[in-house]
């Protein structure tokens, strides 16, 4: 993946350092905006997943490069600290009921209403465009955390982690699968290619994934996430393949939704009981941060949605020129 363009002040200092252009990080580390923030973090953290074209993998554990990755996480966090709140005190035993209760409530910006049903093609092709930061490398943050877990959180990740993975087959990683649908729309499959196209808010829900899987005292929040994430997953994609095939979308080009419609029913229940309910069992102290991290992902997904619908009401692109 090519080195995107900077954004501001640090993400310039960032990618001129990885990019050979200068040979150290300068001491100040506060960023023009959340479109700098955000896109110096997505670099730093890339470097943990693939990497960048022509970048020294030796660059992942820098000291320098890890010192201004932590000055840029704790502004992050104390974003999503104002965005979610804080980590709180729950009974553990009450993990699954409340993480049922948070998807229940949530009334985020129904984007998957407007691309069932009157989305145009356009926009639709601009919603898989900025999905396909995260979809490209699905399921990979998440699966940091297995050797973190241990007994009945650890297989029930397993559990759900192999359908993301296809079982081991190929063609059948919800990865790939997604692929079908970005060929549909004639985009370009290269893995990161869109980087440069999507906005601050798009960086940020990809960025707290990141966010917690990289540090093992985040594990709570990642599990809580990943819940967010599956037991919200079954109806959208329902909708998304509607749209798509409003619009004349074949079965290759739903086959992504398709599949989530079916998998996530059976990982909703998992993830909420086996996963994070059996992991708030085991470590009563984190539990609050299960909840911590389901709220963080439905809230940084609603004020995504909130950014892409605006931009169409008004009628613009919601990707970046």
């Amino acid at each position: 993946m090519k080195l995107p363009a900077p954004r501001g002040a640090v993400s310039t200092a960032v990618i001129d350092l990885l990019g050979g252009k200068a040979a150290t990080l300068p001491r100040t580390t506060t960023p023009d905006d959340d479109e700098d923030l955000h896109l110096a973090l997505f670099v730093c953290y890339e470097m943990a997943y693939r990497g960048w074209d022509g970048v020294d993998d030796r660059w992942e554990w820098d000291p320098e490069l890890l010192r201004l990755r932590a000055a840029l996480e704790q502004r992050f966090e104390a974003d999503l600290h104002a965005l979610a709140g804080p980590p709180e005190h729950v009974d553990p035993e009450t993990v699954p009921h409340r993480l049922t209760e948070l998807v229940t409530a949530d009334d985020g910006p129904s984007l998957s209403g407007r691309l069932r049903s009157r989305a145009t093609y356009e926009q639709f092709r601009e919603f898989v465009t900025h999905r396909s930061v995260y979809h490209l490398r699905e399921a990979d943050p998440h699966t940091y955390v297995i050797p973190r877990l241990a007994g009945r959180p650890k297989a029930a990740l397993i559990e759900i982690q192999l359908d993301e993975y296809g079982g081991g087959v190929v063609s059948k990683m919800h990865q790939e699968l997604f692929k079908r649908t970005m060929s549909w729309f004639g985009l370009d499959l290269t893995y990161g290619a869109y980087v440069d196209a999507v906005p601050a808010a798009t960086l940020a829900t990809n960025n707290v994934m990141s966010l917690f899987a990289l540090h093992r005292r985040n594990r709570a929040a990642l599990l809580g996430h990943l819940a967010a994430y599956e037991m919200t997953s079954s109806i959208p994609n329902r909708a998304y393949a509607g749209g798509l095939r409003r619009l004349g979308g074949d079965a290759s080009a739903t086959a992504f939704y398709d599949e989530h419609v079916e998998a996530d029913a059976v990982h909703e229940q998992i993830a909420a009981h086996d996963l994070c309910g059996s992991f708030a069992v085991a470590e009563p102290e984190l539990a609050g941060d299960v909840l911590y991290g389901a709220r963080c992902a439905l809230a940084l997904d609603a004020r995504w949605a909130g950014t892409v619908l605006a931009s169409w009401d008004a009628g613009r692109s919601s990707l970046r020129e």
